[in-house]
């Protein structure tokens, strides 16, 4: 009962409060142990074996170790009081779920670009992706936001959430270390991840990872958001069409999920550093991406996680 009460309230605290500005958040620690271990792996690291070697030490150190330290803060937790336990558990939980924080991120482009304050919407938007921003039109801006919600949505709350409720039935762990342990994953793959230098070697145990961890929430969470529209055939096979065009082998079914329920396309050329790069189109171009349909989208990926949570807060009360 004790896990029910945690899922749930740690939905709820990212639903109403997300990432309270000013508070110590694991992945800014996550954070600090990649760049620090990184800096001294490519110091002394000089070639592409003991870069490979470098990157599957961090990764496993970091996956692992932070599962261990969020059980043991939370046993310590426990042992001081249970109520202080649950709040602790739960508080932790709610760090790993990222839904308010991919709403208020949309929010805040959307706000001045609907007044007009294109340049305001190009800058803020800079904060939330990676290609080059000051050069985008409206059309433009509105594809990138709709992009990266629908992208984020596995990686920052339905895989999370998928991760919480497998830990939620091993009474000994608990939803926390398995929800930490693939936000480290997560936050692996966003930092040193990359193809490009001088990641190409350090970051490959961890984007490899990331990718096995994910595969199966993200088919999931395909899924479900297909029998949620209605029309899961449809999706489906827009999905089977287009997903596999995309090199990463989960972004492309999380867009393109998205893309055929909402009825919009995604993907097109992107620029990066002054450098074009073309993205796979994926769905079709039956209406021009708007405000509403990144309302939509983020509203479709709610649904799809109140759905996991009751089913899973259903199964573990009749266990």
């Amino acid at each position: 009962m004790t896990s029910v009460i945690v899922l749930i309230l740690a939905a709820g605290l990212d639903y109403l409060i997300g990432d309270p500005w000013g508070w110590l958040h694991p992945v800014q620690v996550m954070g600090w142990i990649i760049s620090r271990f990184s800096k001294l792996a490519l110091r002394y690291c000089q070639n592409s074996l003991t870069q490979r070697l470098a990157g599957i030490v961090l990764g496993i150190i970091l996956i692992i170790g932070s599962g261990i330290a969020g059980y043991l803060i939370i046993q310590l937790a426990r042992w001081l009081h249970p109520f202080l336990g649950i709040a602790i558990e739960s508080i932790l939980l709610a760090s790993c779920f990222a839904l308010k924080s991919l709403r208020v991120a949309a929010q805040t482009v959307l706000q001045p670009l609907s007044l007009g304050k294109i340049q305001d919407a190009r800058s803020i938007l800079s904060n939330y992706v990676g290609r080059d921003t000051k050069n985008l039109t409206e059309s433009e801006i509105l594809r990138a936001v709709l992009e990266t919600v629908t992208e984020n949505a596995i990686d920052g709350v339905m895989a999370p959430l998928f991760y919480a409720i497998i830990g939620a039935f091993v009474p000994v762990v608990g939803s926390v270390p398995f929800a930490l342990a693939y936000k480290a994953s997560s936050t692996l793959d966003s930092m040193v991840g990359y193809r490009q230098a001088p990641y190409t070697y350090l970051g490959w145990f961890s984007a490899r990872l990331e990718d096995g961890l994910t595969w199966l929430p993200c088919r999931l969470t395909v899924i479900t958001l297909a029998l949620l529209s209605g029309k899961p055939l449809h999706v489906i096979r827009i999905c089977r069409r287009d997903a596999p065009k995309d090199p990463s082998p989960n972004s492309g079914w999380s867009e393109c999920v998205y893309a055929a329920i909402l009825g919009v396309q995604v993907g097109g050329t992107n620029w990066y550093g002054g450098v074009a790069k073309h993205k796979p189109l994926l769905g079709d171009n039956i209406h021009a991406i708007a405000p509403i349909f990144i309302t939509k989208a983020l509203q479709l990926t709610k649904y799809c996680f109140l759905l996991w949570l009751g089913v899973s807060a259903l199964l573990l009360i009749k266990n």
